[in-house]
């Protein structure tokens, strides 16, 4: 009884603390700065820009970016106000981080390791090949020091990066042939960015950047052999199904793709305290939304994939996941060689996957197996 009347006395001294001490700072005039007073609120309003790398309003991931600036507005009470842009609408897709970067725009929303040829480091914020899924890339950003390296990457470039979503474990991928073993990669022409385009190029392939929008007319064109893209429901949304004979499992590639903002550093610092909290909060928001949208949608389009449009579905055979294992540590190898910031960034993540994998093991793992379907 005397512990449980001293936490009740405890809790009700604290939160009479932080109501004086909100009370204190909203009469102080503080402007946030020194002494750790809240900003004060002035009331100015911001019309600001967001450019995507994603076709306008696209399914879920470009939803996600709509549904972030709505919730912005929502939560500012109309004074931050977010216009955004679909890939091509004001910018070129892949130039939306250049944009960014010089001022033109104050925000963009897409994936770091599009931006591999400026910054290699950034690739380990998206998707490492046979890295963590969107759960261990959730505790590496949040809970493992992953975003402060994040924030410190991109600082050089003027930008500030909040994960903004996940796409959950992709699919391997279309393709027009059936892959039997690791000879059939060989001249293999696939639409494939980031570490896995490298890992694919080192296993005698051809890794193609394009956009989402050109990759259906050069799949069916021939200007490309295969193509991985995201999973069952953008795939089937897609029509990949219809110019394409095999679909492959798993996504060894991308195991749990973060999905980035980005905004431009002196744009950022310019917005009250509470205003940049509530980006914050829209940007935790849209990160939880994506990921629960892919898990609810992926099963119910795979379904149809196979039933209604008689798509072969195919896993990647053992040795052909050995074979891309063995390159994606040759890769990372090489990378981590030629850039210190890679280097510093790739130990960092593969310490925590290594921690957080062994804790997966007796928990995620163990009860997965006990659970899981037999077919």
């Amino acid at each position: 009884m005397g512990e449980e009347f001293n936490r009740r006395k405890f809790v009700k001294a604290a939160a009479a603390a932080a109501g004086s001490a909100l009370l204190a700072g909203c009469g102080s005039g503080g402007s946030g700065g020194g002494g750790g007073a809240p900003g004060v609120i002035t009331g100015k309003k911001y019309e600001w820009n967001m450019v995507t790398t994603w076709p306008p309003h696209f399914p879920v991931i470009g939803e996600a970016a709509d549904k972030l600036a709505q919730w912005v507005d929502q939560m500012s009470g109309g004074r931050l106000k977010i216009k955004v842009y679909g890939g091509g609408e004001l910018v070129p897709p892949l130039e939306a981080f250049d944009n960014v970067r010089q001022g033109t725009v104050e925000m963009g929303h897409g994936a770091a390791y599009y931006w591999a040829g400026k910054v290699p480091a950034a690739q380990f914020f998206a998707a490492v090949p046979f890295g963590m899924n969107a759960q261990g890339m959730n505790a590496w950003l949040y809970g493992g020091g992953g975003l402060e390296l994040w924030q410190e990457v991109y600082g050089q470039f003027g930008l500030v990066p909040m994960p903004a979503g996940n796409s959950g474990v992709q699919m391997g991928g279309w393709f027009n042939k059936e892959i039997n073993s690791a000879q059939d990669l060989k001249g293999l022409k696939m639409r494939i960015p980031g570490l896995g385009g490298k890992v694919i190029a080192k296993a005698g392939g051809a890794a193609i950047l394009s956009p989402g929008s050109e990759i259906y007319t050069n799949l069916e064109r021939g200007v490309i052999d295969a193509t991985e893209w995201i999973g069952p429901h953008h795939d089937l949304l897609m029509g990949f199904h219809k110019i394409a004979k095999y679909y492959y499992t798993p996504g060894w590639h991308e195991p749990g793709t973060v999905i980035e903002m980005f905004i431009n550093k002196a744009k950022w610092e310019s917005l009250e305290p509470d205003l940049q909290e509530i980006v914050r909060a829209a940007a935790y928001r849209s990160n939880l939304w994506m990921l629960s949208q892919f898990e609810a949608l992926n099963n119910d389009a795979l379904q149809k994939l196979i039933g209604e449009h008689k798509v072969q579905l195919r896993r990647f055979p053992d040795d052909v996941l050995a074979t891309l294992r063995k390159y994606t540590d040759e890769v990372l190898q090489e990378l981590i060689e030629k850039d210190a910031t890679s280097k510093k960034v790739y130990e960092h993540f593969d310490a925590f996957r290594k921690k957080v994998g062994a804790w997966a093991n007796h928990s995620e793992a163990a009860y997965h197996s006990l659970v899981a379907p037999s077919k």
